[in-house]
Formats: C-alpha cells, structure tokens, sequence
C-alpha cells in the first residue's frame, strides 16, 4: 500500500511522474469549487441530445458503470468542444475553476475516469483502450457532433495523446500540459537504477507501480513510440520551475529526461509546438492558468479554421 505523503518530495514526483496516480498528491479543489447542477443522464438519442447542451455535472453509464461528467459553457456552431483529462490521482473537481474560465469563452467538459473523483471503480486492471472507450462515449454524448480538442495534464496528457491518432474524424487539437513522458518507465529506470537508495528508490519503485496499474485507476500505461495523428494543431507545455532536482544525485537528469520526455510528443503531429510555463511546477493550469488557457484558445482557433 503506498502511503499518503503531502510534503515528502519523493511522492511530489511521483505525481508528476506518474501523472499523480496516488489518491492524496493533491488536496481537492473546495467543494464550493464545484459545478452545482448535477443529474442522472438520459439514454438514446434523446439523451445524446440533452447532454450536447447541458451544464453542471451529470453521470452516465458505460458498460455498466457510473462515470462523472461535468460541462460549461454553450456549445456554438463550428467550434470544437474543450474536453479536459485530469491527471493521475485527481478528479473533475481539481480542474473546476480552470473549467469556469474556459467555459466562458468555449463549452468545455470534463470528466472523472473510472477509478478517480465521483465515478465507479474499475472491475480490474484497465489498459488504454478501455480508457478510450470511456472517453469515447464521453465525447457522443457531451460533445455531439462537434470536434473535440482533448487538454491533458500529467497522465491526462498521455491519454489524450495516445487516443488521439485513433480518432482523427473527432480530435481535432491537442493540448498537453506537463503530460507524462511517452517512455516515462524506460526513463525512470535509465535515470535512477537498481542500486539507487534513499529517496530515489522510492521514487523509482512507486512510480513503477503505478505505471503497472497499482493505483486507484488500476491503468496499465506502458511505454511506447508517439504516433501521428495528422497535421493536428498541437501545443506541448512543460514546466520551468524544476522540482524534480529535489532527488539528490539524480534530480538534474530526471529533470533533463522529462525535458525529453516533452519534446518526443511534439512527433504527433506535423503542427506541434513546445513552450515552457516559466513560473509554474507540474500543475500548469494551477500555477500559471493564464498560459494553458491561451494554449488552449490557440489550438481552438487554429481547429475551428
């Protein structure tokens, strides 16, 4: 059982790492942080129909489990729908206020994978593509027949980036905040190696437990090449702020390797651009939400053109 550690800097990088993964990286948004309105959604098309219009929070059933939804924001003619992934060990809620603001410009929707904030538990282990089929159903019914532009942060980010070469009729634009490297496992073990003690040991092996699936999300992420998903436009966002030095001996390479680990996504599209938010840590749109959000309104223009 991996323990819940606020200020020990070995679990502050496995939830960047890892894209979180542990249930209490992060305190939750307050409660009063959270969209208001909530619902039981409605099935068929009558129900597709509802929820490509709808704000607040609302559950829908997908393969027989309960997952959270939440929406702001109006949906207008030609212009994608902002769908948000929240990182490993977060939920919906962390992401409430940077939702708001969005959704004053753009319809903008989230939601909590299985394992995560106020959906169902998974029934096992689940890979990518079960993740994706989550997600699938999650964009026919709150995005409708509108495009998507998929804005992930941490694990988040890999997600979107994996299901995006698969769905090019739907994703029309990424938006990878601090996303999780490509390759993060392979990384961790040439960055930290067996012999490591201390508090990289912990990092290492933490970390590598739960890319194995050993989190609440109980999700398999495998390293693996970046596939292309067009000429997408695409903007890559790292952190400036390095806190990954905190690990003595090998926080500067980890630091160089998640640098890496950034640029490799750029290979997913011929439209890809990578820029560092200066003044933030891992939770980009926490520190620096101003940075994400013009990000995101980019990506969103270039989509809608």
């Amino acid at each position: 059982m991996i323990r819940h550690y606020r200020a020990s800097a070995a679990i502050t990088l496995v939830c960047a790492v890892a894209g979180a993964g542990l249930v209490g990286c992060e305190e939750a948004s307050p409660a009063d942080a959270k969209p208001s309105a909530s619902a039981t959604a409605t099935g068929g098309a009558d129900g597709a129909a509802e929820n490509a219009s709808f704000t607040g929070t609302k559950k829908i059933e997908v393969e027989g489990r309960s997952v959270n939804v939440s929406c702001s924001g109006d949906p207008a003619e030609g212009r994608p729908v902002v769908v948000l992934l929240h990182g490993g060990g977060d939920g919906l809620d962390k992401m409430a206020d940077f939702q708001k603001t969005l959704g004053e410009q753009n319809r903008t929707c989230s939601y909590d994978r299985l394992g995560a904030g106020a959906s169902d538990q998974p029934g096992g282990p689940q890979t990518l593509e079960d993740g994706g089929k989550v997600l699938t159903e999650v964009l026919d019914q709150f995005a409708g027949d509108a495009p998507v532009v998929l804005a992930g942060h941490s694990l988040g980010g890999l997600i979107a980036a994996r299901y995006a070469p698969d769905h090019q009729d739907k994703v029309k634009g990424l938006v990878l905040m601090d996303a999780t490297s490509p390759t993060q496992s392979a990384d961790l073990k040439k960055e930290i190696p067996e012999s490591a003690t201390g508090m990289a040991v912990d990092l290492r092996e933490q970390t590598l437990a739960v890319l194995r699936g050993e989190s609440p999300e109980k999700l398999v992420v495998p390293d693996g090449e970046v596939r292309s998903a067009g000429n997408i436009p695409v903007e890559v966002i790292q952190h400036g702020k390095q806190y990954l030095a905190a690990v003595p001996e090998y926080g500067q390479d980890l630091e160089r390797a998640w640098s890496k680990g950034q640029r490799k996504w750029l290979a997913i599209s011929s439209d890809s651009e990578l820029s560092t938010a200066e003044n933030s840590e891992h939770y980009i749109y926490v520190d620096q939400p101003d940075v994400a959000v013009k990000a995101i309104q980019r990506v969103v223009s270039k989509a809608a053109g």
